[in-house]
C-alpha cells in the first residue's frame, strides 16, 4: 500500500446485522483518525446516512457521502465511482469505510477498487469486513423456520437471503460475529467454525452491538490481491484437491482455521486449535469429483433434498443428454443450477482446437474432453459416506443417451431446485 493511496474499507452485512452500529462505533472511536465514509441504503431516503449523522460529529459537508435509491454493487456503480473520486478531490481523510447496503455483494465493491483505473490510483483496498447476524445465522442453517427472501417492486427473481450471507462471508478479509449475546458458547463456537469454513483466511472476531476496537478493523492491509474469484472456501478446497486422480475418484477434505482472533466484551482469545473442525465442531468438507455423467433424474433428487447440516456447496456439473456445463449453488435453504454454455468437447473441432489453443491449461481428457463433475459440499454433522453413495448411484456411462428435461439446456438459464419462503409482507 502506498503513501500517495488512500486506505479503504469495504463494509457488508446483511439487514439488520450491525453495520450501521459498527460504523458509528469506529466514528464514535476514531481518535486522531479522520475518517470519510460512503454509506448505501436501497431506499429513496439513505435511512444509514442519518443515523450516522445523528450519531456522531460527522456531516454530509464532513466526509459522509450518500448514495441513495439503488444498489452500489450494480446500478450505482457509476455514482460509486464519481462519488469516492470527488471526496479525495474535495477532502483530506486518512481511511475511507464504504458501508454497502443490507443487500449487495461486496466483490463488485471491491472490484472497482482495483480495476478502475481513477479509483485505483486513489484507493488501496485494506480490508473487506462482513458483519454476520450469529442467531440469524445459525438459525438459517439449522433448519429453523426462518423467512428469507424480500421481494422487492418489479423484482421477479429476488435472491435468497442465506445466498446473499454466505457470499458475504466467501468475500471477506474479517468477519464480526455479532449479536453473541443471543447465542449460546456452543452456538458461537459453531458459527466459528462454519464461517472459517467458508472462508479459511478470514480472521473472526466476536461482538456484542458490534463494539470492537477500531485497530482490529482500520490499517490491518488483510486484503490481498488474489483473485477474489479465489477467495471462498469451496474454491480453494477445490483448488488445493488438484491432483493427478484416476477415472473416477470421490476425495474428502477437513478444512481447520489456526489462530483465529474471537473477541467478546472487550476480550480478545486467541484460539490455536490444531484438531479438524469435523472432531471439534462437526463442520466437515466433502469433495466429489467425476468424469462420469449424472442421470438427470437421480441428480436433481439429490440436490433439491440435501439435508439442513449441509450449508454450502458448489461445483461443476456434468449431466447425461445434457450439452450445457452446469454450475450448482446452495446456500442453506436455497439451491439452483446455472448453465455457463456448452462444454468445449461439444463444440465442433475446429472451434475445439481453438478454444485450446487460447486457453492451454484447460483440463482435457481424451475420452471426454473437458467434461466432468467437481462438487464440494459444507456442513455440519455431514454424512460423508451416505452423500458419496448417492452421488455414485446416480452416475451412468459417458455413452447413455437420455434427455434431461430437469436442468438448464440453454446458455445462462438458471433452474431453481429448491428456495425458501417468501417473508410475509
Amino acid at each position: 500500500m502506498t503513501r500517495e493511496t488512500i486506505p479503504v474499507t469495504v463494509l457488508s452485512g446483511s439487514l439488520g446485522a450491525g453495520k450501521t452500529t459498527l460504523l458509528n462505533h469506529l466514528l464514535r472511536n476514531a481518535g486522531d483518525r479522520d475518517i470519510a465514509v460512503l454509506v448505501n441504503d436501497m431506499g429513496e431516503v439513505n435511512i444509514d446516512a442519518d443515523l450516522i449523522n445523528d450519531s456522531s460529529e460527522l456531516t454530509a459537508d464532513d466526509g459522509v457521502a450518500e448514495l441513495s435509491n439503488g444498489c452500489i454493487c450494480c446500478e450505482l456503480q457509476d455514482d460509486l465511482n464519481a462519488a469516492v473520486v470527488r471526496l479525495a478531490r474535495d477532502r483530506d481523510f486518512d481511511h475511507l469505510v464504504v458501508e454497502s447496503s443490507g443487500i449487495s455483494e461486496p466483490a463488485p465493491i471491491a472490484r472497482l477498487f482495483t480495476t478502475e483505473s481513477r479509483v485505483a490510483a486513489l484507493y488501496d483496498i485494506d480490508a473487506l469486513v462482513t458483519v454476520v447476524d450469529t442467531r440469524f445465522f445459525i438459525d438459517m442453517f439449522s433448519g429453523v423456520d426462518v423467512p428469507e427472501r424480500q421481494p422487492q417492486d418489479g423484482d421477479e427473481e429476488t435472491r435468497p437471503l442465506s445466498d446473499l450471507v454466505i457470499e458475504q462471508i466467501e468475500f471477506s478479509n474479517i468477519v464480526l460475529l455479532n449479536k453473541c449475546d443471543l447465542c449460546t458458547d456452543e452456538e458461537i463456537t459453531e458459527a466459528s467454525a462454519l464461517v472459517s469454513t467458508l472462508q479459511p483466511d478470514a480472521v473472526i472476531h466476536q461482538t456484542v452491538k458490534s463494539a470492537i476496537d477500531p485497530e482490529k478493523l482500520l490499517h490491518t492491509e488483510r486484503f490481498s490481491m488474489k483473485p477474489m474469484a479465489e477467495l471462498a472456501g469451496w474454491k480453494q478446497l477445490l483448488a488445493d484437491g488438484k491432483h493427478d486422480v484416476g477415472e473416477d475418484e470421490q476425495t474428502h477434505d477437513h478444512s481447520h482455521g489456526h489462530g483465529h482472533n474471537h473477541e467478546v466484551d472487550g476480550h480478545d482469545h486467541d484460539h490455536h486449535d490444531h484438531k479438524h473442525p469435523d472432531e471439534v465442531y462437526g463442520v466437515r468438507s466433502f469433495t466429489f469429483r467425476s468424469k462420469q455423467p449424472f442421470d438427470a433424474d437421480r441428480l436433481y433428487e439429490i440436490l433439491s433434498t440435501l439435508p439442513t447440516g449441509i450449508v454450502r456447496s458448489k461445483g461443476t456439473c456434468w449431466v447425461a443428454g445434457n450439452e450445457m456445463k452446469l454450475t450448482f449453488s446452495q446456500a442453506g435453504p436455497s439451491a439452483y443450477m446455472q448453465s455457463l454454455g456448452p462444454w468445449v468437447a461439444s463444440l465442433p473441432k475446429i472451434d475445439q482446437d481453438l478454444y485450446r489453443s487460447n486457453r492451454p491449461n484447460l483440463q482435457w481428457d481424451a475420452a471426454v474432453g473437458d467434461r466432468r463433475t467437481e462438487l464440494v459440499f459444507i456442513g455440519t454433522d455431514l454424512n460423508e459416506e451416505s452423500l458419496r453413495e448417492a452421488l455414485v448411484d446416480a452416475l451412468v456411462s459417458p455413452e447413455t443417451e437420455m434427455e434431461d428435461s430437469r436442468f438448464p439446456t440453454a446458455p445462462e438459464e438458471t433452474v431453481t431446485l429448491r428456495e425458501p419462503p417468501l417473508a410475509e409482507s
